[in-house]
């Protein structure tokens, strides 16, 4: 009796999780939230509720270590030493693995501002053009653009004595709405771009060629051309891509586990997920339905696996 009591005990508490909401987070790019949505269509598939919580990408960490969101589709990973590998080495996150795309991420203009600015991509003619960045073109300060995220260009423009101040924006689409306009316009512009996203499908650009990261970059002023400053380099050429989740997710939910490990996107697949939501606004609906049309066979493998017991 004291073994079907068990045994009952522990059907009725699968039936139970099985019932609790998986949890997806929904950052504040494009690509991303559309992503999860196309990996939450295939959770669904499987039999499983889902749920989305928008959050910002600094703030899902806690949110992933106390389970309040369950998985990551698109984790971005720049340094070996950021606050995703802190989490992961402390075993509040577990790291699924990578995608096939790479990313970069820093300072990029698209190609007509070369002709306006001879001498890029090369980052010391910044200063040379400083003018020309400024937010009225006549001022003697350069802009850079970015969002709500710490990518240390404070500490750059010190360290290389750049002539530039920094205009945060709260969110991607208001970058994209800066880049836009002065695409409309022909106006020089220099902000955070990311590859993989919709501009490597729309847009020709270039990033500026800052001193190559090197991890002492960060904790040497010894390093680099500014031997009493640190960060005098740019962000590492290649950012990883990658999958994350709350470490319970890998035996409450076995099943989803396997699915996650098995999500691939390629730098193309990213792409066209920014493209489709974020540069040409279609409907999630819309949108979803067209790259699942497009990516049909490696959607479909994501689903080749028996589900653990």
């Amino acid at each position: 009796m004291r073994f079907i009591f068990i045994l009952l005990s522990l059907t009725m508490f699968s039936a139970l999780a099985s019932e609790k909401p998986i949890v997806l987070p929904l950052n504040d790019w494009p690509s991303q939230r559309l992503l999860s949505k196309i990996v939450g269509s295939k959770i669904e598939a499987l039999g499983y509720q889902v749920d989305y919580l928008s959050i910002s990408s600094v703030d899902q960490l806690g949110a992933l270590r106390k389970g309040i969101v369950h998985l990551q589709v698109e984790m971005w990973q720049s340094f070996d030493d950021g606050l995703f590998m802190q989490a992961v080495a402390k075993g509040h996150i577990e790291d699924l693995g990578l995608h096939t795309a790479f990313g970069r991420e820093d300072w990029w203009y698209p190609d007509y501002v070369a002709e306006q600015c001879p001498g890029l991509p090369d980052w010391r003619a910044l200063n040379r053009c400083a003018t020309l960045f400024s937010a009225d073109g006549q001022s003697g300060k350069g802009v850079f653009y970015t969002g709500p995220w710490n990518y240390r260009d404070g500490e750059l423009i010190r360290a290389l004595a750049l002539n530039f101040s920094i205009i945060r924006l709260e969110n991607a689409e208001q970058i994209w709405q800066k880049l836009r306009t002065a695409i409309r316009k022909k106006q020089a512009i220099v902000l955070l771009n990311w590859t993989p996203n919709w501009v490597d499908v729309r847009i020709n650009g270039h990033f500026v060629n800052f001193p190559a990261f090197e991890v002492p970059c960060g904790k040497d002023p010894l390093w680099g051309i500014n031997k009493k400053m640190t960060h005098d380099c740019g962000n590492p050429s290649v950012t990883y891509i990658k999958k994350a989740a709350w470490p319970g997710v890998k035996t409450q939910w076995p099943c989803i586990y396997q699915l996650l490990k098995r999500v691939d996107f390629t730098t193309e697949m990213i792409a066209e997920a920014s493209a489709l939501y974020g540069l040409e606004q279609r409907t999630e609906q819309k949108a979803t339905k067209m790259w699942l049309e497009k990516y049909a066979q490696q959607s479909k493998d994501w689903l080749a696996f028996e589900c653990p017991r």
